[in-house]
Formats: structure tokens, C-alpha cells, sequence
């Protein structure tokens, strides 16, 4: 657990979705890998010796924390029934000669695409020209994640140790667990080994006899509202519990690094300075609770923990957003 880290945003909600990027998605055009978050960075580092480079889950639409190097938007899977699907059922053979099919028309679209955009680059401005350049790195993306489809497009996928989970209606309470689990079993079957988890202010807290999440987040300091959200919180963090004790069992615990946190401190007032962040399992030598400094000419970019946690992924990069450095208060990599 840390205390005094954060990207030094402000924006309230504006900023949250800079939590795993440092870079407020408006501010993405001043920096080289824009406002890619840490998971995608970590994908791009995975690139197609997984199924899938990354999992991105969440309940109802997550948080938007998480970016890709061409400042897109990379949207949660919330249905757990569809990620099932994803994981463990292999689609029959004609579904996959359609898919082959759409995988070789996208990919000529794609080429015209970028044929054009580089012809039409000579007679562009500078301003426009950056522009340019962020929509064909959004080409590259995409030709990218095809050529990793037509890789697996015929492998078959793992077997899954579970029942099949349905397609059907459930409490957001039951979806957190739900995904926690198939997350475990994406990781321990190697299906990927990125994945994000968004509970943002959609998750329904009525389901815990409570107020609404967004109301009891601006508790205006009231006892009342406190012990309310205390309770989803503890709900919360039971859950990153019963994961943990998942990795565990399946003894891969150590092997995974987990970050938890906001990038909102106190919405009460829309903070979004000395972010609450956990940092778990990856063998690393934890030291409990680790108080950064406070001062503002000492303090530690949560940036350059980001920065680490990448390198103890086994990526290169040096720089990660606003990262001055690796980070100092505690070994990592």
C-alpha cells in the first residue's frame, strides 16, 4: 500500500481516466505514446504469444482508464458470458472460414487506407500531419491485432475447467466475482497475461441494501454515507481477496503483479491527488505500507511506479507518461 502518489491532475471525473496512463486523454497529442495505459503497454510487450494480448472486463461501461499508443479508447468486456465464449469455446469451422474471409477484406481496406493517407500527407500542414500520424498508428493498431487473429484463428482454445457461464441476467455483486474468476482462468491458462478489472460508478450498491454509489461518493462528510461507502469498499477489496487466494491456489500468485486503486482519492471534493494504490503478488519483497514523500519538490511520480512495474513485466522502456525515473522508494523489478 502507498500513501502521496499520484500523476498530479486535476479534473475530478475528467481526470480518473488517467489513472493507468498519468496522461489526461486532452493532453495525449503532447506526448510521443500518447496516453497509453499501462496494461496496453504491457499488451504491446505480450504482443501474439497469448490468445489475447490483453482482457480489458468491467461492469456496464468500467471507467475509460484504458488507452491504447493512439489515444483510443479500449472498451471493457461486460458480459461475462461473452468472455466465456472468448476463452474456451472454439467457434466451428465455417465461422471461422467467415472470419477468415473478414480478416482478408478488413486487411485490403486497410492497405487502401493507408495508401491514401500517405499520399495525402504531402499536402498537409504540421497540425495536420500530427493528426495524420495518430489515425494511421490507429491503422497500424488494427492491422496489428488482425494479423494476431489469423495467428490463432485456427488453434484451438483452452479447455475450460468449468461449466459454461450463460448468458443471462445477474447482480453486478455476482459480476465482480464472475469476472475475478474467469480472469484466474484466463491467466492460469495462459489465454492472456493482462487484464483489467473497471467497477466504476455504475456498479449498483443498492444490491448491498445501500445508497447509490456516485451519492455516497460525495458523502459531504457524513457519518452516514461514510459507513455506507465503507461497506462497498470492503466489498470491493473482499473480492481482490478471494482473487489473490485464486492465483494462489493455482500458484501463479507469484508470478502475477496486481494493482489496485482509484484514480479518484476523495470524490467528495473530486480529488484526484494521493491516489489509494495496492501493489500485490509478484514475488516482489513488499514492505507493508509505504509512506512516500509529501513535500511537493520531493514527491514520487505514481508514473515512475508504473514504469517499474513494466520493467518487472519484462518490457524495456525507460519511459512510461510522466515517469521521471523507476521507481525509488521500493525494488520492483
Amino acid at each position: 500500500m502507498f500513501s502521496h502518489l499520484d500523476h498530479e491532475l486535476n479534473g475530478g471525473h475528467k481526470a480518473v481516466q488517467g489513472f493507468l496512463t498519468s496522461i489526461k486523454k486532452e493532453e495525449a497529442a503532447g506526448f510521443q505514446e500518447k496516453n497509453i495505459s499501462i496494461d496496453q503497454a504491457a499488451a504491446e510487450h505480450v504482443d501474439s504469444a497469448t490468445r489475447f494480448p490483453s482482457i480489458n472486463t468491467g461492469i456496464q461501461q468500467g471507467t475509460d482508464m484504458c488507452w491504447t499508443r493512439a489515444g483510443v479508447h479500449v472498451p471493457p468486456v461486460n458480459n461475462p458470458a461473452a468472455l466465456f465464449r472468448g476463452l474456451f469455446v472454439n467457434s466451428p469451422s465455417s465461422e471461422r472460414e467467415l472470419k477468415r474471409t473478414r480478416l482478408k477484406h478488413l486487411g485490403s481496406v486497410l492497405d487502401a487506407l493507408r495508401d491514401s493517407a500517405i499520399a495525402l500527407n504531402r499536402t498537409l500542414n504540421a497540425a495536420d500531419r500530427d493528426k495524420l500520424d495518430q489515425y494511421l498508428t490507429s491503422v497500424r493498431d488494427v492491422e496489428k491485432r488482425l494479423q494476431m487473429s489469423k495467428e490463432w484463428l485456427d488453434r484451438p482454445k483452452s479447455k475450460s475447467p468449468i461449466e459454461e457461464v450463460q448468458d443471462e441476467e445477474r447482480q453486478h455483486i455476482d459480476e465482480v466475482a464472475l469476472f475475478y474468476d474467469l480472469i484466474a482462468l484466463a491467466l492460469q491458462t495462459n489465454s492472456t497475461r493482462v487484464a483489467t478489472l473497471e467497477t466504476g460508478l455504475g456498479f449498483r450498491t443498492a444490491e448491498l441494501n445501500l445508497g447509490s454509489y456516485h451519492g455516497l461518493s460525495h458523502h459531504g462528510k457524513s457519518e452516514v454515507r461514510i459507513e455506507q461507502l465503507q461497506v462497498v469498499e470492503a466489498f470491493l477489496t473482499t473480492k481482490l481477496s478471494n482473487f489473490i487466494s485464486r492465483l494462489k491456489e493455482a500458484k501463479i500468485f507469484d508470478d502475477t503483479l496486481i494493482i489496485f486503486g482509484s484514480g479518484m482519492s476523495d470524490a467528495s471534493i473530486h480529488s484526484n491527488r494521493n491516489l489509494p494504490v495496492i501493489l500485490a503478488g509478484g514475488g516482489v519483497k513488499h514492505q507493508g505500507h509505504v509512506i512516500c514523500p509529501a513535500e511537493q519538490h520531493k514527491r514520487v511520480p505514481l508514473a515512475n511506479l508504473w514504469l517499474s512495474v513494466l520493467n518487472w513485466f519484462g518490457s524495456e522502456k525507460e519511459q512510461f507518461g510522466r515517469s521521471t525515473g523507476t521507481f525509488s522508494p521500493m525494488e520492483i523489478g
